[in-house]
């Protein structure tokens, strides 16, 4: 995990508990921050501190330094993913960057002059979707949404939803994984994993190939809801997640259950397939 960070910073995370290390917000000559069990701090040379002017302020060359790395030492591998704005770790990590975009015949080309960068860090927290399975799929199997704003535990507990699903009821399962974060842990022994597919592209290849009993995937965006349409209507479940505050702003009401939540393994809410709350 975090391999491919400079030796600062990486000197400095070695002063913290790495399980409660959520994300790290590296930026060009500012001070370096982590969120720490839910909490922002800074972080010094020895760790945690509670400065400004004791924090790590990290250079441009270890900002190119920690995307180098975390492309296995060719960023041309991995030109897909940056003109999506992210590179993904080894171990699931999802780095956000942010800089200049460079634009070539009306789509992106690729991200120069990378000045900030945002480091998901995953964690399995076993049994924290286990309110979600018993309030949803305890009696049988439907399809199912989670909605959050970001930074709420939304893929933490799709991936615990699956290993229960793999283990409880055996099912196979497609993850489609379009960003490398969301198949970070052992899933399970009947999940099957595609990676870095639009999910599109996934659905697709994965129903013709796999015949899966149900698919799995992060972050939908409205145009996702064609393919997931198309395989709830072919027999097939689906679990999804969105970043949305509120069941009313799902584009399509296409799966059985909509769960808000408000924090990791806490349901806020449980909605109906036609939007309205349960009981």
């Amino acid at each position: 995990m975090l391999e491919f960070l400079p030796p600062r910073i990486s000197e400095a995370v070695r002063h913290v508990n790495q399980n409660m290390l959520y994300e790290l917000r590296v930026r060009a000559d500012k001070p370096l921050r982590a969120n720490f069990g839910g909490t922002y701090c800074y972080l010094g040379e020895r760790g945690i501190c509670t400065r400004a002017e004791d924090a790590i302020l990290p250079t441009m060359r270890e900002i190119e330094d920690i995307i180098f790395a975390a492309s296995g030492y060719s960023v041309y591998s991995v030109s897909e993913q940056i003109k999506q704005g992210f590179v993904s770790g080894v171990a699931g990590e999802r780095i956000g960057l942010c800089g200049t975009y460079v634009y070539e015949n009306g789509g992106v080309l690729s991200i120069h002059a990378v000045t900030s960068l945002c480091i998901r860090i995953p964690h399995a927290v076993p049994g924290c979707a286990l309110p979600v399975y018993e309030s949803c799929l305890l009696d049988r199997m439907r399809s199912v949404l989670l909605l959050s704003p970001p930074g709420e535990g939304k893929t933490t507990m799709l991936r615990d939803l699956v290993r229960l699903v793999c283990n409880r009821r055996s099912l196979n399962v497609l993850v489609s994984d379009e960003r490398g974060e969301l198949s970070a842990d052992d899933l399970g022994a009947t999940a099957d994993i595609v990676r870095f597919a639009d999910k599109l592209t996934a659905f697709t290849a994965g129903i013709r190939a796999m015949r899966p009993d149900l698919i799995v995937t992060d972050e939908l965006l409205p145009e996702d809801y064609a393919a997931v349409k198309r395989a709830i209507e072919g027999g097939i479940y689906v679990f999804a997640s969105a970043h949305l505050k509120s069941v009313n702003d799902v584009p399509q009401k296409l799966f059985d259950r909509y769960v808000v939540l408000d924090g990791l393994g806490r349901i806020g809410a449980v909605y109906g397939a036609d939007g309205c709350v349960m009981a």
